[in-house]
């Protein structure tokens, strides 16, 4: 999914420095999240995320060529993918309020494997049976850790949690996919700029017909609250933390957009796997969770298939389907 024309291999250790750090960024937006999930609606911490990471995405533009990059001649294809992204947002988010962050964010972690399928029809790229093996060794850790033996009342939340992540995955998967059709004709900048248009008008359009909280009344489904609930204006400590969820959110963009212009993405890309262990760490630190044994199994199956087909990309020595496009990196969070 990277833009290789603007790829540049020759920084692998500011390359590595700079996703670890965009990693890090991610997993404190993610538990900012959850942290507010309780008392404001996800539409309106979109709506603040992206109001601020459109400021810092206008300034890129104006380094990467000006007003005029932000023409196209592919609008529906642009609003396609921008909606692909508002859903893997929303899924993942609405499930992050239920779900503990480490649980969600291992679920989410099965986008790479199902960017590797997506490859074969869409890219028509050949993917090998390693490849695929690996693959499947992935899905039976999402399918390990979604526990299709186990009751409702055993999981502790309904099976339409568990899948919201899963779902998060596919469109992710699908967005990455148009990203490397749409990369070599659009600067990272104005992907970036697109994506957060499409993140102003959904939320506002939430905001205009549910702003109040009228749809979230008498539902006792915590997503749905999440989602639904009426906007409230931040006070105290509150307006600081949506402030730096949208600084965080500009931080992540322009870290993995030139992580992945440092160097190619078979070195950089396995170092995105510390954003698992760190979803671990923070469910740990902060809610005093730490996984259950079918969670640590999916948990391994998933990071080990991922990173054996991001391996074995390397050792071939070609371009992966799965290479995040510059400069939109992380646009689920």
């Amino acid at each position: 999914m990277t833009d290789t024309s603007v790829t540049s291999i020759n920084r692998p250790t500011f390359g590595i420095a700079l996703i670890l750090v965009g990693m890090l960024a991610i997993s404190i937006n993610d538990m900012l999240i959850k942290q507010l999930s309780g008392g404001y609606p996800l539409h309106q911490m979109v709506f603040t995320r992206s109001a601020i990471g459109i400021a810092f995405s206008l300034v890129i533009v104006q380094f990467e060529g000006g007003w005029h990059i932000l023409k196209t001649r592919r609008p529906g294809l642009h609003a396609l993918r921008g909606l692909l992204v508002v859903i893997a947002n929303m899924s993942y988010f609405a499930a992050l309020a239920v779900l503990p962050l480490a649980d969600a964010t291992a679920l989410f972690f099965a986008a790479p494997l199902f960017i590797t399928l997506l490859s074969i029809p869409v890219l028509g790229e050949k993917v090998g049976p390693f490849r695929l093996g690996a693959v499947l060794v992935g899905f039976i850790g999402v399918v390990i850790m979604q526990r299709p033996w186990a009751s409702t009342d055993d999981l502790g939340v309904s099976r339409l949690v568990l899948v919201l992540p899963v779902i998060s995955a596919i469109t992710y998967a699908g967005m990455q996919i148009m990203t490397r059709k749409l990369g070599m004709s659009s600067k990272p900048s104005a992907l970036a700029v697109y994506i957060q248009v499409m993140f102003l008008l959904v939320a506002g359009l939430f905001w205009i017909f549910a702003g109040d909280g009228r749809f979230a009344e008498g539902s006792d489904n915590e997503s749905l609250i999440f989602l639904l609930r009426a906007w409230v204006w931040p006070e105290g400590m509150d307006f600081w933390l949506f402030v730096g969820l949208g600084f965080n959110s500009a931080a992540v963009a322009y870290c993995l957009s030139a992580a992945y212009r440092s160097a190619d993405a078979a070195t950089i890309a396995p170092f995105e796997y510390t954003g698992l262990l760190l979803a671990v760490f923070w469910s740990w630190a902060i809610w005093g969770y730490l996984p259950g044994i079918e969670v640590k199994i999916g948990i391994f199956l998933i990071m080990a298939s991922g990173l054996f087909v991001f391996l074995r990309e390397r050792q071939r020595n070609r371009p992966m389907a799965s290479d995040p496009p510059a400069g939109t990196g992380a646009t689920r969070r």
